[in-house]
């Protein structure tokens, strides 16, 4: 079995290496690794993007990577078109990592399958409840796409938490429960031959077995095969299909059939619209090599990736009064004035955090002299003229405690106070603290603006 896992393992590197998306233009985001994100039973990796501009409220995609893959594959290679589609949009993308033996996410595992039950999935959502509070991501907008392995997650994420993701979009996968085991084994070679056939009440059932008890509403899903796929063979297909329309009660014969490609056979079941609430496509001819080109464009369509006010681009004028959307990053620590978890709350001290571009360090310099953030002012705490005033953020007022003048030396000095903006005890770490200190030229005191 271990052999017959390796192989396929080694089938889908290769024919998603023929597919490597090239020639996109680099960004100055970067992918990042995140430690401590929270409860992660089975010790897989988390990594993040940020766009450089991240909307204000953005959505935040999972994408799961296939068998044998890494986040780093996924994300320079078969997933580009997703991360090209971030810059564009604003939205946060959050990549989990397998990291046992043939990287393979963990489908079939009574702990895999069932909410919270200390599977592969647990360690997902707390990647989600992370990148949620700290990007302030729109709940009514997190969903989730993978490929292979990844689409198999995706079925289950959606499954297990219905009332988190909006809409799931799976490339080549399986049934939520269908890779099921009882021997510890991550391979289910009835699952993958396509020989495991069930009614749609049947496969909702082992869906809704996942969440007891819950009786809200189900994401949208987007369903893609090859229907020449040996490796997880097409009858999958049709059994998901019958899956997600008994969950979502409806009828598995399509409300609306049309051809987007020539290959392509699109199947809508329920709302026919670009987010109907089932969508099938099928691609005639083609094996285990999805997605191909082309076809992430209509995910992230019908994810509705594409909705919602565009982020704003930084300006580029140098003008104090024309300083919008920017990152205010500290010279000693190369980390960024940050309002911890893009809090709204009046009094939040702010702090240093890693420079990621996340709506808690985009910050407006008005010609009021204003620095603001999230809808907030950055202000001196108590109107305070002393070393060690905490800066805050507060509800603007106008008053000259939350006026702010960016000066030549790269140090920026209150109106009211004189005094400068300080990283408490020259501290370079993470959630080190800021204060109002008397300006010395220290480069725990010098500030650049970035976009």
């Amino acid at each position: 079995m271990k052999r017959l896992l390796a192989a396929v393992c080694a089938a889908v590197l290769v024919s998603f290496a023929l597919m490597a998306v090239t020639g996109r233009p680099a960004s100055a985001a970067t992918l990042t690794q995140v430690g401590g994100f929270g409860n992660n039973p089975t010790g897989l990796n988390m990594y993040v993007y940020a766009p450089d501009v991240t909307a204000s409220r953005p959505a935040l995609l999972v994408l799961v990577h296939y068998c044998g893959g890494s986040a780093s594959g996924i994300f320079g290679g078969n997933g580009r078109d997703f991360v090209t589609a971030a810059d564009r949009y604003g939205f946060v993308i959050v990549l989990p990592e397998a990291t046992r033996s043939g990287h393979c996410f963990d489908v079939s595992t009574p702990a895999a399958l069932r909410r919270d039950g200390g599977g592969d999935s647990t360690g997902i959502m707390s990647m989600v409840g992370w990148a949620r509070s700290r990007y302030n991501a729109d709940p009514a907008r997190i969903v989730v796409s993978g490929f292979s392995s990844g689409a198999m997650m995706t079925n289950v994420l959606a499954a297990q938490y219905p009332d988190v993701f909006a809409a799931a979009s799976a490339f080549s996968g399986v049934p939520a429960g269908c890779f099921a085991t009882t021997d510890g084994s991550l391979w289910n070679s009835q699952c993958s031959g396509g020989t495991i056939t069930r009614t749609a009440q049947q496969w909702g059932d082992t869906a809704r077995a996942m969440y007891p008890g819950y009786t809200g509403r189900r994401p949208r899903i987007q369903l893609w095969h090859g229907t020449t796929d040996t490796t997880l063979a097409y009858p999958n297909f049709g059994e998901e299909i019958k899956q997600w329309t008994n969950l979502h009660g409806l009828s598995q014969t399509p409300a609306a059939t049309d051809s987007p490609q020539p290959s392509w056979t699109r199947t809508r079941y329920g709302t026919t619209g670009t987010q109907a609430t089932v969508e099938g496509v099928s691609i005639s001819g083609t094996g285990h090599t999805l997605p191909q080109a082309g076809m992430l464009a209509y995910a992230v369509a019908f994810l509705g990736l594409d909705t919602g006010a565009p982020p704003s681009s930084p300006s580029p004028s140098s003008s104090a009064g024309g300083r919008t959307n920017v990152m205010i990053a500290g010279a000693a620590s190369n980390r960024c004035l940050d309002d911890p978890n893009a809090s709204t709350a009046n009094g939040t001290q702010t702090q240093l955090y890693d420079c990621w571009g996340g709506t808690s360090q985009r910050w407006t310099y008005t010609p009021a002299k204003q620095l603001t953030v999230v809808g907030k002012c950055l202000d001196a705490s108590g109107h305070g003229t002393a070393n060690g005033t905490a800066v805050i953020i507060w509800d603007c007022s106008g008053g000259t405690n939350q006026q702010w003048n960016l000066n030549a030396n790269g140090s920026i000095s209150g109106v009211q106070s004189g005094l400068c903006l300080d990283a408490v005890g020259a501290g370079t770490a993470n959630g080190t603290k800021i204060q109002l200190y008397a300006c010395h030229g220290g480069t725990n005191q010098q500030w650049a603006l970035r976009t």
